[in-house]
């Protein structure tokens, strides 16, 4: 597989490759299950979790390989990954938490 960004440089797929599955295997592994208590039928969740999933793919598509520019990367710091971690985790955390609420409250 040959990735392009906009200016024609190539991308390395592997990073891409491996963001899209962990979103597949996210998204068809939470979200039929969140929609069957909610009462829904199993086709609906399927249908939810591969219309996220499209649109996951194609922000992904968008930031990880249009718009790379492989001539500024290097390591980030490691107080800046921490930091991005912990924003991640709080966002996961409220966004479970509300997804809970849903499910709990009558």
């Amino acid at each position: 597989m040959r990735l392009r960004n906009r200016d024609g440089d190539p991308i390395d797929p592997v990073p891409y490759l491996v963001v899209l599955a962990v979103g597949f295997l996210v998204t068809f592994s939470f979200l039929p299950g969140y929609c069957l208590a909610l009462g829904l039928p199993v086709w609906v969740g399927l249908l939810v979790a591969g219309t996220v999933f499209v649109g996951f793919a194609g922000v992904t598509y968008h930031r990880m390989v249009l718009t790379s520019r492989p001539e500024i990367q290097r390591e980030v710091p490691a107080e800046l990954r921490v930091r991005k971690l912990f924003y991640v985790v709080l966002v996961v955390g409220v966004v479970l938490a509300v997804l809970t609420f849903l499910l709990v409250a009558p």
